[in-house]
């Protein structure tokens, strides 16, 4: 008899449903994994809104996972049953010349297990031993969940490549943009300016150690960061919204020379800039792709405790209450950070 597990898809923009789909036989490098805690990523949002750009609906929704290894197949030698596991969730050709050097988050056929059928909310979930990865003995499963934001972060403020004492804005108040301001700090940035438009997520961010912050609804966030840095501007900038202004306004908000690193997610994928900047303040804008390698260094960061990913998280959810988590999200002005789903903890 086929096993099933339920399993939340996004089947219309808004709405979330449970289906019951199948689980299939182990491969032979591949684990079972009994989900604990799932936590909802902004790219998750923009499925629920029926808006992003990669996916069409209906779809299953979350990649950001975190539980237990309960079964592996016959030739898994890296992990074992009883071992706590962060999932990484792509899936990758290892044929390409970008995953032949290593550079796996630049696979020519890259995917990730949502795109191919598998989401997180269930109660079981199956990945090959590579993608999985042994928590700290002094990490929880939230904590395990979050490591795939993290590392997102991580890689990130690794493109930007700062030099010890530079300054940095963030344009966004959402989870990424508090992540972003850990890693940038980590990183030896001396001053991080965050701009957004949720008062309690900029609140949250001085209290993480922002050295100031702005409501881009009341005060000019360019302004705002050339008076606090002798109108000079910053060294590094990031975009984590993924809509026109705040990438304008990462631009201009650089100092000449500097390095803008675009993280957001574009529902509206064209968009136009102003180009002459690059010119004139001679700066240069980078993107960053998910991941490759840097889930092992969060998770070196997390068990040195130089981290703190559950912070952010100020809602939990039950497993039946999926859509209640994302409607939570979806609210003007939410009092919402980070959302988790607690599906087995």
């Amino acid at each position: 008899m086929t096993r099933t597990r339920p399993m939340a898809f996004v089947t219309a923009p808004g709405k979330i449903e449970f289906r019951d789909e199948p689980l299939p036989p182990l491969n032979p490098t591949e684990v079972l994994i009994s989900v604990k805690v799932t936590t909802i990523c902004g790219s998750d949002l923009h499925i629920f809104k029926g808006k992003h750009p990669s996916v069409e609906l209906p779809i299953p929704v979350g990649h950001e996972i975190a539980g237990e290894i309960i079964e592996v197949g016959a030739e898994v030698t890296m992990v074992e049953p009883g071992d706590r596991v962060a999932v990484e969730p792509v899936l990758v050709c290892d044929a390409c010349a970008f995953c032949q050097r290593g550079d796996y988050h630049l696979c020519n056929n890259i995917s990730f297990q949502y795109r191919r059928g598998q989401g997180g909310f269930t109660p079981w979930f199956i990945a090959d031993q590579r993608w999985v990865h042994r928590l700290p003995e002094s990490a929880s499963y939230l904590e395990g969940a979050l490591v795939e934001p993290m590392s997102v972060c991580v890689h990130a403020v690794r493109r930007a490549a700062p030099t010890l004492g530079d300054r940095a804005a963030i344009f966004g108040d959402g989870a990424i943009a508090q992540y972003i301001l850990q890693a940038a700090q980590l990183a030896g940035i001396s001053s991080v300016y965050l701009a957004g438009i949720n008062d309690l997520r900029l609140a949250k961010a001085l209290e993480w150690g922002a050295t100031g912050v702005v409501n881009s609804l009341q005060t000019d966030p360019v302004v705002f960061i050339q008076e606090h840095t002798g109108g000079l501007g910053v060294e590094r900038s990031f975009e984590a919204v993924g809509i026109r202004q705040t990438l304008v306004q990462a631009l201009q908000a650089l100092k000449k020379g500097g390095t803008s690193v675009l993280v957001g997610l574009f529902e509206q994928p064209e968009v136009t800039i102003p180009a002459n900047i690059f010119v004139h303040k001679e700066i240069g804008l980078l993107g960053s792709q998910g991941y490759a390698w840097d889930f092992q260094r969060t998770l070196e960061l997390v068990g040195n405790g130089r981290v703190q990913l559950d912070a952010i998280v100020t809602h939990q959810f039950g497993f039946g209450e999926v859509q209640q988590a994302f409607d939570l999200l979806m609210q003007p002005n939410t009092p919402a950070i980070k959302v988790a789903v607690m599906i087995d903890e």
